[in-house]
């Protein structure tokens, strides 16, 4: 049974939140200010968090990027925010999924299932090895000639893909589908977070080891010349 921790500083729409999910078979916490969510996260982590913006304490978005640096747990932004930008902006800052109030609990519980999904594949996975770099994604774990990457959700995230396709130039457009889960955002996104992961690696953009870049297509990983 998926645990999920709903924040919401709205008593009575978080009371209807949880009583709709634990009706369908969630184990539901609750909070009510950005850092309630955070020391429920640090206590005992959920499986995803459904996050309201207007918190009283600090904004959602704020309250996401702390979040973010502590945790990567799945979040669903639910919020009655519409505007396009500021879920670019949103998804772009780590959130996995966005909801604009109202919406039924139905159309929750399948972002939710589908989040879940994507958080934890069910079957095990075999770990990936490109060199002297190995990627475990059941167990999120990487190492670079067996010492530890200290490496946040989405650049775990970004290794894995591209580990999966060793010698493949992979598209900015595929990235952001398949590892932002986005139909559009900004590239510069992707190159921010391909130079946060080359500097782990240990190279550059202009001395590549691992990462190569394949100019106006996409991006490669390969094992180094020996």
């Amino acid at each position: 049974m998926a645990s999920v921790l709903v924040v919401e500083d709205d008593a009575i729409v978080r009371a209807a939140l949880i009583r709709d999910l634990s009706a369908r078979m969630y184990t539901v916490r609750s909070a009510g200010t950005a850092m309630d969510l955070l020391r429920e996260v640090a206590s005992s982590p959920p499986d995803v968090v459904v996050l309201d913006l207007g918190l009283p304490d600090l904004d959602g978005a704020e309250a996401l990027k702390m979040l973010r640096g502590v945790s990567d747990v799945p979040v669903i932004i639910a919020t009655a925010r519409d505007d396009e930008a500021e879920i670019v902006r949103l998804l772009n800052a780590g959130a996995d999924d966005y909801l604009v109030k109202p919406f039924t609990g139905e159309l929750l519980s399948a972002r939710l299932a589908a989040v879940l999904r994507r958080a934890g594949p069910a079957g095990a996975t075999a770990v990936l090895r490109v060199g002297g770099l190995s990627v475990d994604p059941d167990r999120r774990e990487a190492e670079l000639d067996g010492t530890p990457l200290e490496l946040t959700r989405r650049e775990f995230d970004l290794l894995a893909y591209l580990a999966a396709r060793p010698g493949r130039v992979v598209s900015r457009r595929e990235l952001l589908a398949e590892v932002w889960r986005q139909a559009y955002g900004d590239d510069q996104t992707i190159d921010v977070h391909l130079s946060w992961l080359r500097r782990k690696l240990g190279e550059t953009a202009a001395a590549p080891r691992y990462l190569h870049t394949v100019r106006g297509v996409g991006v490669r990983l390969t094992a180094p010349d020996r």
